[in-house]
């Protein structure tokens, strides 16, 4: 049986005992200027839901230029409420029941809880990608950045450790251990990777190197030019492309004048077949990212035969296959690493064709069926008629 039959199949059995309507939760919306892979993830799942028979509304908040009630991919989205005051919003409506019935709830949990086990009484699971850690110091002043680190690691937990919980990473998983979570509690599963990023055209002439992403702090682009830089003094004629935007667009411009760095472009957000063709010409793609749930950039490149070279985070441990795929180093080291698979022709080719088998594994499908399979385990139970044969 396929994927897609699968799903298909998980869906016929939830509808048959009533659960048709589910309400999924997140901060961000896809359409979101500072979307990024997590909205990505939810998007991929919640319009393959749709499409297997399940009504589905996605509710988050305002983005800019986008109407509050919208349909996006064939099921609902509601945009109300700001970065902070969507969470309350959307606890005070599913309660009172102004956002229509619904059968089962997806929270997906970045950094700030929703606080669903206080007040939803209906199946759930939570989607929890990452801790954010350090990240919280990059993100906010000392004192809410402690208070977010206690919420997410201490005070919150407690309320989530008899949740299923869904998440992409291996490393995740076991943190999740440590605050209390139980082993048959968390599912962990890759993101996939469409086949419309595949193989095409050639390499650039010169050694190139690629890094997308939302130009934000925790992304560390200041630190990759610094390494890229180093790696220039083992590859004298390497380029840089950065395709994004974000918070830290002016230093970086900053940084490029400062340095004379002629071989860095900047590109800004670029359309999807523009970003395929980034992907295919470059000869590595590169993250010094700070924290991931899942590098999608990076397997995205990989199903286009371009192997990474990325921190060694837990989030690139699981997108990238250390010394198959692409090469994991720390961040002080990752100069050294990237000259190394650029200097290497038997390696980097060897890299990339491991880099685009692996990604032809990773599909859509079987993500929407590994995130439905813990929701559909709480409905589809022997009924009491059935139990009593």
């Amino acid at each position: 049986m396929s994927e897609s039959d699968r799903l298909r199949s998980m869906v016929a059995d939830m509808v048959d005992r009533d659960v048709r309507r589910v309400h999924v939760l997140a901060w961000r919306d896809l359409d979101d200027d500072e979307a990024g892979g997590s909205e990505n993830h939810a998007d991929e799942f919640m319009r393959r839901w749709q499409d297997a028979g399940l009504s589905v509304m996605h509710r988050t908040s305002h983005a800019v230029g986008r109407p509050s009630v919208d349909v996006r991919h064939g099921y609902d989205v509601v945009r109300r409420g700001g970065r902070m005051t969507v969470f309350p919003r959307v606890a005070i409506s599913e309660t009172l029941g102004r956002m229509g019935p619904y059968d089962a709830l997806v929270e997906i949990w970045n950094g700030v809880p929703w606080l669903s086990p206080i007040w939803c009484r209906k199946p759930r699971i939570l989607i929890l990608h990452h801790i954010h850690g350090p990240m919280w110091n990059q993100m906010f002043p000392k004192p809410i950045a402690a208070l977010g680190r206690t919420v997410e690691t201490r005070l919150a937990p407690p309320l989530y450790r008899r949740t299923p919980t869904v998440t992409t990473s291996t490393d995740t998983h076991e943190e999740l251990m440590h605050l209390g979570w139980k082993p048959e509690m968390v599912t962990t599963g890759p993101v996939g990777v469409d086949d419309f990023f595949s193989p095409g055209g050639d390499k650039t002439t010169h050694p190139s190197i690629l890094a997308v992403g939302r130009q934000a702090p925790v992304k560390r682009f200041l630190d990759l030019l610094e390494q890229v830089r180093r790696t220039r003094e083992r590859v004298p004629n390497v380029t840089l492309t950065l395709v994004g935007d974000g918070p830290e667009r002016g230093s970086i411009e900053s940084w490029i004048r400062d340095h004379d760095a002629s071989w860095v472009t900047l590109t800004g957000r670029v359309e999807r077949t523009v970003l395929r063709d980034h992907y295919r010409r470059s000869w590595i793609v590169a993250s010094a990212s700070l924290a991931e749930g899942w590098g999608l950039a990076l397997t995205e490149a990989a199903g286009c035969a371009t192997p990474a070279v990325a921190t060694d985070i837990s989030g690139h441990r699981c997108s990238v296959l250390h010394d198959r795929t692409g090469i994991l180093a720390p961040l002080n080291e990752l100069g050294d690493a990237m000259a190394a698979v650029l200097s290497d022709e038997v390696l980097r080719k060897r890299l990339s064709t491991e880099a685009e088998r692996r990604a032809r594994t990773l599909t859509w499908d079987a993500l929407a069926v590994g995130v439905l399979e813990p929701l559909h385990g709480q409905i589809v139970r022997p009924r009491r008629r059935d139990r009593n044969r």
